[in-house]
């Protein structure tokens, strides 16, 4: 990212996050939800959204027409807006070269973008604003850090009479398909090629075929009606939730065996992204209100131990995992094993906490809010960085 005189900056890294970053910043962005069918557009001021929503067909298979639904859209906001917009802000599909603009690739739902369109620029000259574009993973990880989860974490740990504070956060989206976004320490990381991803990793019980195909809403239908080929046509994962908890008709312990190996999926691969980035987790989407049937599967995985040659087991994470949304698990995440040893030679004391921990926890604001957020935060926290490199 470079500012206006063309020199690179990247977004401050800050030492804490707080509950009410920019929630009284009076600054308007402009957003967009880029869906396959529809375009919605909006505006925030904040971290709230300051009108409805203007929706407009994606017409995603035909470039100008898209291009043109685009710029209408933003077009309405701006007219809307008692003052202009500093900045335009939205997730869209990847594969992207998200840092420069640029969309293209393989996008099902937008394949006039296949060629690659250089859709921020674009939208710079259009507008005269800074353009700030991410896929929904990122955002939705860089929302709960700055207004969702960490903050609340932090918050809690400190009103038990915790002095550790957090910053890294691993953001899931549990959904169409399996998105992440990291954020550490304060910072939104989008990598060398905006190419951070957790669906192509290998799936626990078959490392030959990709992660997200058994962490997605496909999989659950899919693993329900092979454990029930009698199942009628055009069941939805809450249908088999409905099933799961007895208030359907249908095989529940099928359904219940479908979110397990959901559970146990998906916890699997957070396990190898967990012990490279020494995180906290956060997890939205559609599918989160089915929790309670894959999430002992999910912390099952985390837990799991793996062996040295001689046998010897060790934790696949080397953390102790917490579920943060259980009260008396927070207690204990907060708690430690601190204690007072003596600086040698000295009648001083230290406090030393020898538990390393991590937790996981379902998003409280939820994965739209969650994103509308991040890219509204994201957006000003660059602009802030852009203001004091000049």
């Amino acid at each position: 990212m470079k500012n206006r005189d063309g020199a690179e900056f990247s977004a401050p890294s800050p030492r804490y996050i707080y509950r009410d970053m920019y929630k009284h910043d009076n600054r308007t962005v402009a957003t967009l939800d880029a869906g396959g069918t529809n375009l919605v557009f909006g505006a925030m001021r904040g971290c709230e959204f300051i009108m409805e929503p203007v929706t407009i067909p994606s017409c995603g298979d035909n470039l100008e027409l898209c291009m043109k639904a685009i710029v209408n859209g933003f077009s309405t906001i701006f007219d809307l807006c008692e003052e202009k917009p500093v900045a335009i802000s939205f997730a869209f599909p990847g594969p992207a070269n998200y840092k420069e603009g640029i969309v293209g690739g393989f996008l099902p739902n937008f394949p006039a973008f296949r060629d690659g369109v250089a859709l921020g620029p674009f939208l710079e000259e259009h507008f005269g604003v800074p353009v700030f574009i991410n896929n929904d993973g990122d955002l939705f990880a860089y929302g709960e850090a700055t207004q969702g989860m960490l903050p609340e974490i932090n918050r809690r740990v400190a009103e038990l009479g915790s002095t550790r504070s957090y910053r890294n956060l691993l953001g899931y989206t549990f959904g169409t398909g399996f998105g992440i976004g990291e954020v550490i320490d304060g910072r939104l990381n989008l990598g060398n090629n905006s190419c951070v991803e957790t669906f192509c990793l290998p799936a626990a019980c078959d490392s030959s075929i990709m992660a997200e195909e058994f962490v997605s809403i496909r999989a659950i239908v899919r693993e329900y009606r092979r454990l029930e080929p009698s199942a009628p046509d055009g069941l939805t994962p809450k249908d088999i939730c409905d099933i799961a908890d007895g208030v359907r008709e249908g095989n529940a312990e099928a359904a219940r065996e479908s979110f397990r190996l959901f559970g146990a999926a998906a916890g699997d691969a957070m396990a190898t992204a967990v012990t490279l980035t020494d995180s906290l987790i956060v997890v939205g989407g559609g599918l989160t209100g089915a929790s309670r049937h894959f999430m002992p599967a999910l912390l099952e995985s985390l837990r799991s131990t793996v062996k040295t040659i001689n046998g010897e087991q060790l934790g696949r994470v080397q953390m102790e995992v917490f579920d943060l949304d259980d009260e008396e698990q927070l207690k204990r995440f907060a708690a430690g094993e601190a204690r007072q040893i003596k600086v040698y030679g000295s009648e001083r004391t230290v406090t030393y906490d020898p538990m390393k921990r991590t937790g996981i926890a379902i998003s409280k604001i939820g994965a739209s809010k969650a994103i509308s957020t991040g890219a509204y935060t994201y957006a000003l926290t660059c602009l802030d960085a852009m203001s004091d490199t000049l």
